[in-house]
């Protein structure tokens, strides 16, 4: 399938106004990614023609509503390969996702002196839970190193699965680094020792097709708003097994099967996960989105990307005095960098008045910058509508801080 740009980039109402008086060169879509007109339609259209509460009325509006949210679940299962709509879960979004994993299935199962695996190149989403899941139980959390490259060190990661570790948590893909890791082998080192694996998925959904039973994994998380939906939405997929099992996160309505004095019963999966009433409109624009991507075709996509990273990537190299941190052999469109003598918030600054976006600062990632030895970084994260001419546009705004700082 063939990928045209120009189209794409038609497709995003943003790219029609400029910033700063300059065309608007966004750069920041790891952080949060820009949304299609055909997401913005079906969340306008379902507000204006359908909207009411779901799964309650059986009047008409409930009925549309309850069938576009519902038929979003198929989307997603679909999406990523899962078995069984039941497995899908709508939270607010991958930190949610991994919380509520954290807070149920790995209180039950995580006690004294147990361990929870995790590397060292995570977000902070998924090391604070784990942290206070350990600190609660008394259990102990291990990090597995990565290299001076950013990649994984997996020698590292197999020797720290021990008969005392319970749960693993990792990255599918680094939103500070950009790497891309081997999840199917690292599913089977921790399956091998009987370890059940949760993936953060939010950074690797919206660049690669994910089908989370050819990974094998247990748990797979990810946000909406980076798979160019809606921010407030994101999924929790688990296996059927492991969420029947599961006690509620949060209670309430939708929750229940039943409510008395004396004992409330839990409605079944993926229900018993979505207390209250969720963000309808929200749910049915990831839906949306889910539909744009894949009538894109995510290989195009991933084709495409892999191109601009590699093109960016020579770009920069060429830069005097700018250090790419994370140059690990696989990676997804994410350019992190320092530039000498120049602290990462005045390049952001400097870029902005260019009309650049970018993200500055930790990204969430504060023991990356230590394993690295800087306190920030520069982060240029690419997406399906940036071209060549906005890398381009990167590397003169880059020209234009050294002049301002020579």
């Amino acid at each position: 399938m063939s990928f045209d740009i120009e189209a794409v980039r038609n497709d995003f109402p943003i790219f029609e106004q400029t910033t700063r008086g300059k065309p608007l060169v966004f750069l920041d879509s790891a952080a949060s990614a820009q949304k299609p007109r055909p997401v913005l339609d079906a969340m306008w259209e379902l507000y204006t023609t359908s909207y009411a509460n779901i799964h309650r009325g059986v009047y008409e509006l409930s009925e549309r509503s309850t069938a576009a949210f519902e038929a979003s679940r198929e989307k997603v299962r679909r999406f990523i390969g899962a078995a069984d709509a039941r497995e899908i879960v709508f939270v607010r979004g991958t930190t949610e996702a991994i919380n509520l994993v954290a807070a149920t299935f790995a209180r039950a199962r995580v006690g004294s002196g147990d361990e929870v695996l995790i590397t060292h190149m995570e977000h902070h989403s998924n090391i604070v839970p784990w942290q206070l899941l350990c600190d609660q139980a008394g259990a102990r959390l291990r990090v597995a190193p990565i290299d001076d490259r950013g990649a994984l060190q997996m020698d590292e990661f197999e020797k720290l699965i021990t008969p005392r570790t319970k749960l693993a948590a990792f990255a599918h893909v680094s939103n500070a680094l950009g790497t891309v890791n081997p999840v199917r082998e690292l599913v089977e080192l921790a399956h091998r020792e009987g370890v059940p694996v949760l993936v953060d998925g939010a950074q690797a959904v919206p660049h690669q097709a994910v089908d989370v039973q050819e990974l094998g994994c247990d748990f797979y998380a990810f946000s909406s708003h980076k798979l160019f939906g809606p921010s407030g939405v994101g999924v929790l997929w688990g296996r059927a097994e492991h969420l029947e099992a599961m006690p509620p996160y949060q209670s309430g309505g939708e929750m229940v099967l039943t409510v008395s004095f004396e004992k409330s019963t839990w409605n079944d999966i993926p229900h018993k996960f979505e207390a209250g009433t969720p963000d309808i409109a929200g749910v049915v624009g990831l839906g949306a989105a889910i539909d744009y991507l894949t009538g894109l075709g995510l290989d195009a996509v991933t084709t495409y990307e892999r191109t601009l990273l590699d093109y960016a990537t020579h770009a920069l190299e060429a830069i005097p005095g700018l250090r790419l941190i994370g140059t690990a052999p696989h990676k997804a469109a994410v350019l992190s960098f320092a530039l000498d003598g120049v602290h990462p918030h005045d390049v952001g600054t400097i870029l902005d008045r260019e009309g650049i976006a970018v993200r500055t600062g930790h990204h969430c990632a504060q023991p990356v910058m230590e394993r690295f030895g800087v306190p920030a970084t520069v982060r240029a994260s690419l997406a399906l509508y940036n071209r060549e001419s906005d890398v381009d546009a990167l590397v003169s705004g880059l020209q234009r801080v050294r002049e301002v700082f020579r």
